[in-house]
């Protein structure tokens, strides 16, 4: 029943909005139909993917088809699982949140189109994860591309929410491309559009150069939608314009299907060379510090939110290069916890990231407003939105009890694992030169730190703006609680990060099946020890040296019992602490609004650190540099960090190009027929040039 299941998944998600479509806008009846298909996809696919993990291997379903070259031919193995489940978890949720969030009787222009595209990338995010043919893909690939540019232009009346539509149509349609010549270049290779096995390739034989060629384009492709820095241009406007539900979707879900074409494609190749690791754990260790430096300078709560996304894919890439490295200098174990930590943290990060964008929509839904600066005091007026904000962010922040903490710890294991062989360099299996065994731990252990440090520092910014202190503005004034429709799927979301967090080997049978599949070796021998995963034991040797989850999951509650035990001794010392009377208030016993912090000023000297990469720009209004003369006039002060790729480079560069063609435009097309037919002749000829050429 696994495939029907699967199928079932797919058609009920695809068909979710159609109903709405044929409903009165004023009437909840479509929206209604919407939630309950779309659950009733996302149980079906659940049980399905359960169903084919618990009766183990891969189920296969291959049908005839009439494009050509394609075949109808889908998959569901490991690596395919673990990415299905925490779709079918967050797309069901954003399908209640969208219920209190965008009602159709407050949007009625675009709330049917909204719940029909939802449902559509749902369903075509499900059938690429299952795709074994790359026509398939492709196909599935597209049309979440195009599903998702009318997810991010869904208040299309903004100038804003346009520029940042058609910048992702460009960036995703570009990275298209590319797979469209790495998947020729598999065919070629192959002979077929059918996916190959794991480790079915040699990318150190005769065809190294193809399978470069290959990686590279992939890493082009598949990381341009992860947005993996410095392809992240798209990333951050669409997700601060679409409704926070969908982006939800995007960040949770969408930008993980390039993750996931990466890993598949790497899992093809056998003896991959290690530059395939040190570029992929580079990338990931500029994209984590940077994305969160970039966060840090933000005053948008949803583009902050978004810089996240940059960098826990980045946290993810370096799991996936440390893996590569395993796999390219032989240490099983490196691999198996790279990979481990690489998929765990994607799990992780759908959930707690859903989570923050489901909270900040409350914010948003309640206040009117997405900048920081024009919040605060909301814990009083919004206690559960602060609760459930606040456990995101301590999951974030990769801090126990919560699920983050997991998966970055199995990826500080897989870089410090070399150091524990005994032996001073790795011995690389494709005969390159060895390298030192300390080197990925140097590289990725004090960038995971940084990472995690800046992220902590950014999330207290923005609870202590947001939720604390009092009010700046009137939007913060009038916030209220969220309903029901919107609290229930951001109770579900972080109990789920709980339970990782403290439960983590319960998902170990789900990470071996994963692993597996990426090494090609289920049903077969466990040279990875992979069956320690989980059990509390470690089997003897590099083989079986992988982490006890349930050692980890130990963490979680001591750190609950250690939070516990400080709360009950601070109460006690505060009730039973004398009252006392201040003398002196420093002039801040009856404090305004404006004299607390702003995001800029709380975040100023992190962000310094970070200013020749992230180009902040302070100015005051309206020009001056500075506060002049013993009575100033009233100014303004603003700060300013733009995207260095898409701001000053690509933007500047693409208006130069559509300037310079503008003008070939015009004298090329100047209304002269005698020039249109100078072109025909002029062509001819070349034609008739290139044609002689081939003949001899």
């Amino acid at each position: 029943m696994t495939m029907p299941l699967l199928l079932l998944s797919i058609l009920l998600c695809a068909v979710s909005g159609v109903p709405g479509l044929f409903a009165a806008r004023a009437s909840s009846g479509g929206e209604g139909a919407a939630c309950g298909l779309t659950l009733a996809g996302c149980a079906a696919g659940t049980v399905g993917v359960c169903l084919g993990l618990v009766h183990g291997g891969e189920t296969l379903l291959a049908l005839p088809w009439a494009v050509p070259g394609g075949e109808l031919a889908l998959r569901l193995d490991g690596l395919a699982a673990i990415f299905l489940l925490p779709l079918f978890l967050v797309v069901g949720a954003a399908s209640v949140y969208g219920l209190g969030y965008w009602p159709e009787r407050e949007h009625r222009d675009c709330g049917r189109s909204l719940r029909l595209f939802s449902g559509l990338i749902a369903a075509s995010m499900i059938l690429l994860l299952l795709a074994q043919n790359a026509v398939l893909l492709l196909m599935a690939w597209e049309a979440m591309a195009l599903t998702g540019f009318f997810l991010i232009t869904a208040e299309h009346r903004s100038e804003d929410t346009r520029r940042a539509g058609y910048v992702y149509l460009a960036a995703t349609h570009t990275g298209t491309l590319a797979l469209f010549a790495a998947f020729v270049l598999l065919d070629g290779w192959t002979g077929s559009f059918l996916l190959p096995a794991p480790g079915a390739l040699d990318a150190a034989g005769p065809m190294a150069a193809t399978g470069a060629a290959v990686f590279l384009l992939a890493l082009f492709g598949f990381g341009m939608k992860a947005g993996i820095m410095p392809l992240h241009v798209w990333l951050p406007g669409a997700h601060a314009a679409a409704p926070s539900h969908a982006s939800a979707v995007l960040s949770g879900v969408m930008i993980k299907t390039g993750v996931y074409g990466l890993v598949r494609i790497c899992s093809l190749f056998a003896n991959a060379p290690a530059w395939w690791g040190w570029t992929v754990l580079g990338l990931g260790a500029a994209s984590g510090i940077l994305g969160v430096a970039l966060a840090l300078a933000q005053h948008d709560v949803k583009r902050l939110l978004a810089y996240h996304s940059v960098e826990n894919i980045g946290i993810i890439v370096m799991g996936l290069g440390l893996a590569l490295l395993g796999r390219a200098h032989g240490a099983p174990a490196m691999e198996a916890l790279g990979l481990a930590g690489c998929l765990l943290h994607v799990v992780n990060h759908g959930l707690f990231k859903s989570l923050l964008f489901f909270s900040a929509g409350s914010v948003i839904h309640a206040t009117g407003t997405r900048k920081i600066d024009r919040l605060g005091g909301l814990l009083r007026r919004m206690p559960w939105t602060g609760l459930f904000f606040a456990g995101g962010a301590v999951a974030i922040s990769g801090l126990p009890p919560f699920n983050g903490f997991v998966s970055e710890w199995l990826v500080y294991l897989g870089a410090f694992q070399p150091l524990g062989l005994g032996a001073g360099p790795l011995t690389a299996a494709s005969g390159s030169a060895p390298t030192d065994a300390l080197l990925p731990a140097v590289i990725a252990a004090p960038a995971l730190a940084l990472i995690g440090g800046l992220a902590l520092a950014c999330f207290v910014k923005v609870f202590g703006i947001v939720f604390l202190g009092l009010a700046r503005g009137p939007e913060a004034e009038r916030g209220h609680e969220a309903g029901p429709a919107m609290l229930a799927p951001m109770a579900a979301l972080l109990a789920a990060c709980a339970w990782i967090g403290l439960l983590p080997a319960t998902l170990a049978p789900l990470l071996r099946a994963a692993v597996a599949a990426w090494t090609g070796l289920s049903g077969g021998p466990d040279p990875l020890g992979l069956a320690t995963i989980g059990t509390g034991t470690v089997a003897p040797g590099p083989q079986g040296a992988l982490s006890p989850l349930g050692m980890v999951g130990a963490v979680g509650w001591l750190t609950i019992l250690l939070c516990g035990l400080v709360w009950l001794w601070l109460r006690r010392r505060v009730v039973r602490a004398p009252a006392r009377q201040g003398t002196w208030g420093c002039g801040y016993a009856f404090p305004t609004p404006r004299m607390q912090y702003t995001a800029a000023s709380f975040a100023d000297s992190l962000v310094r650190l970070f200013r020749p990469a992230l180009r902040t720009r302070a100015r005051l209004a309206p020009g001056g540099d500075a506060v002049q003369g013993l009575f100033p006039t009233r100014t303004a002060f603003s700060v300013h960090t733009p995207d260095a790729v898409l701001d000053l480079a690509l933007a500047p560069a693409c208006t130069r190009a559509a300037d310079f063609f503008r003008r070939v435009r015009a004298l090329v097309h100047n209304g002269v027929a005698a020039s249109y037919l100078l072109y025909v002749a002029l062509t001819v000829i070349a034609l008739l040039a290139f044609v002689s050429g081939m003949g001899r």
